[in-house]
């Protein structure tokens, strides 16, 4: 993928909502899945997408949710969504992160290059800012699909 096409992809999805993020079942590639919104007028309907980053060699997640506000926020109550936002500290219950100030994709990544080196491909390294992580992710390729409502990626099944 081209660095003009993968920037492309994270601007459509400036200030979305992240639903989900983490490695498929299989273990190799990373999604992140967005709610993506239009103003109402432009009668543009809202979607999910699934952003599928192949061959994941890299994805590192840290808290920009500060020290005061974590100590307000181990209430396992904060959880529920029907208890925590009746609570003072931060709400995970709301299932969902802003993508604001949104994804970009890091410049003349030396990681990136390190891998591409060493498998022969090419890699890049992109970095989600959301209002409770922050998001890097070492990959190869992204593919962009539309997914249902409700998508699960995990699916699980009895033997």
């Amino acid at each position: 993928m081209e660095i003009a096409q993968l920037s492309q992809a994270l601007d459509d999805i400036f200030d979305g909502a992240v639903v989900h993020h983490g490695y498929t079942d299989y273990i190799r590639d990373y999604e992140v899945i967005v709610y993506v919104t239009a103003d109402p007028r432009s009668g543009i309907p809202p979607v999910h997408l699934r952003y599928l980053f192949k061959y994941c060699v890299s994805a590192e997640v840290r808290t920009v949710v500060g020290p005061d506000i974590w100590r307000r926020s181990l209430d396992d109550r904060l959880t529920d969504r029907e208890v925590g936002p009746d609570l003072d500290g931060f709400v995970w219950a709301v299932r969902w992160q802003s993508l604001y100030p949104g994804a970009e994709v890091v410049a003349d990544s030396e990681r990136g290059r390190s891998w591409a080196d060493r498998i022969g491909i090419p890699f890049h390294e992109v970095r989600f800012e959301m209002n409770a992580h922050v998001l890097t992710l070492i990959f190869s390729d992204l593919q962009v699909t539309e997914v249902g409502e409700g998508y699960t990626p995990f699916i699980v099944t009895e033997d």
